[in-house]
């Protein structure tokens, strides 16, 4: 299809109206600078979030944020809103890696405290975390009755089985349970992915990174999240494994077979879709939330073993490290929320695809203890490069329904990466940064180099200089963990 030019508004905002003539029912909006839109139209991401304009139901506007690139269908660092009664759900809008999240744990730690048993720390993690592609086993193995108990429970189901505390619940997305879960519309085949994966890091640009504060920007949103500069902090990031790229594939084949039925048509058969009410919606609905369900819990047998680790190798207990949770949030979702539409508060489906909530201080769904000043985001980087915490703030609601960048977004395809990079140049690198890496294949290294991503800071940057979310804390790599 022709590209329509999007029309600056802004030196952060570009905008394509709305065209009836290309089946558009609401604008795009793209907030990005001048260099990261013309990454954009490079590919086919304005392309991608004009047809996502099309869809039934559609609200208010698509929104492009400042790391989208071309994915599946609709694009990665996009956000749209689908009325929930008479809009549609869409699996390929919210992706195959259903909930892939970050989430961050502090110490009281700093870099002199670990520096000598780094790479201990490394390797020690390395070894008690299953990572790669096809991981023959996770950290905890689960029969068919307990995984469907995961699945429906989320990480309550693990605080109860003594690897999870009441603080973590409390602070992650959701409490770490989004309720009308199904584990019977999850077919056997995801069941049997998913078994041996729960504590599993998976592979791409999935990682587990110890690192340090190097600057503070908001010292009353650091101090209540317990962040400090020079503190050591760990990140994980990664999501629902086999199981929930098995229930995209399922209900992708479903949709196909089904939306013409409900009279919808479609520009790219990468967005099938079918009503949110509908017994196919339905269905995907309840699976996808069994989906977020393991990714929480996945995410948190990780941060069991790596407070396992840490007590091991630095000889002192958990709660002497004060590893405490700081926030889990997901960026693989579509849930139903309430938003004002032109001025009037609708329950719509929020399809957040690369893109992380960013909700702001007093909203009732974020923890209590963050009540007064908004939720945390974290924006990660890539091996070499930073990453940010950030706090959501009013104007996402205004923006983005309620939504930021989940990270910097590719610029580079996998393939470029090889012919452009070598494992040997990109482990000097992070040697000469006194990182430490270890990965299960030095493929992976290559393809997830830092040059093929955007500038993180800039991301963030952008994301602040907007305020749908702003800078609290920089965070620099110390250790990585890819699979």
């Amino acid at each position: 299809m022709t590209i329509l030019t999007p029309r600056k508004i802004s030196d952060l905002e570009y905008r394509i109206e709305q065209d009836s003539e290309y089946g558009m029912k609401v604008p795009v909006v793209i907030y990005a600078n001048e260099y990261l839109l013309q990454k954009m139209i490079f590919d086919r991401t304005i392309e991608q979030a004009i047809n996502v304009s099309t869809l039934p139901g559609v609200l208010k506007q698509v929104v492009v944020l400042p790391d989208g690139h071309q994915g599946y269908g609709f694009p990665v660092g996009g956000v749209a809103g689908m009325d929930a009664e008479e809009g549609i759900i869409s699996p390929g809008s919210v992706g195959y890696d259903i909930n892939c999240g970050v989430r961050l744990i502090r110490t009281n730690l700093t870099e002199n405290d670990i520096r000598p048993k780094l790479t201990e720390l490394v390797d020690h993690l390395f070894n008690s975390i299953p990572s790669g592609l096809h991981p023959k086993e996770g950290c905890v193995q689960l029969t068919t009755s307990q995984l469907d108990e995961v699945l429906v429970q989320g990480v309550k189901w693990l605080e109860v089985n003594g690897y999870a505390t009441k603080n973590d619940l409390d602070v992650c997305e959701e409490n770490g349970h989004i309720q009308n879960a199904d584990p019977h519309k999850v077919s056997e085949l995801a069941h049997n992915r998913g078994a041996p994966q729960v504590g599993s890091l998976g592979s791409g640009n999935h990682f587990l990174e110890i690192q340090k504060v190097q600057e503070i920007h908001d010292k009353e949103a650091a101090k209540t999240m317990g962040v400090f500069e020079g503190q050591i902090t760990v990140l994980i990031h990664c999501g629902s494994r086999g199981l929930g790229h098995q229930v995209c594939t399922d209900y992708l084949k479903i949709c196909e077979a089904s939306y013409q039925k409900y009279g919808i048509e479609l520009p790219d058969r990468q967005l099938a879709c079918v009503p949110n009410t509908s017994e196919e919606g339905e269905s995907y609905r309840k699976a996808m939330n069994a989906a977020m369900n393991f990714a929480w819990c996945n995410r948190q047998m990780i941060t069991h073993y790596t407070r396992r680790t840490f007590e091991s190798v630095l000889n002192q207990s958990e709660s002497d490290l004060e590893m405490n949770l700081v926030y889990d949030v997901a960026h693989n979702s579509a849930k139903v929320e309430k938003h004002k539409i032109d001025g009037k508060e609708k329950s719509i489906v929020v399809h957040r695809k690369g893109a992380t909530r960013a909700f702001p201080a007093n909203s009732p769904d974020i923890p209590k203890k963050y009540q007064k000043i908004g939720q945390p985001i974290f924006i990660p980087g890539s091996m070499g490069s930073a990453s940010w915490i950030l706090l959501g703030n009013q104007n996402s609601l205004d923006l983005t329904f309620g939504s930021t960048a989940h990270g910097s977004g590719r610029i580079m395809s996998r393939t470029q990466a090889h012919k452009n990079y070598n494992y040997k140049q990109i482990i000097e690198e992070m040697q000469a940064k006194g990182i430490v890496l270890k990965s299960m294949t030095r493929y992976g290294v290559v393809e997830e180099a830092p040059e093929v991503y955007k500038d993180v800071d800039m991301i963030a940057s952008i994301s602040h200089d907007l305020k749908i979310a702003t800078k609290v804390a920089r965070l620099v790599p110390l250790g990585v963990i890819k699979g």
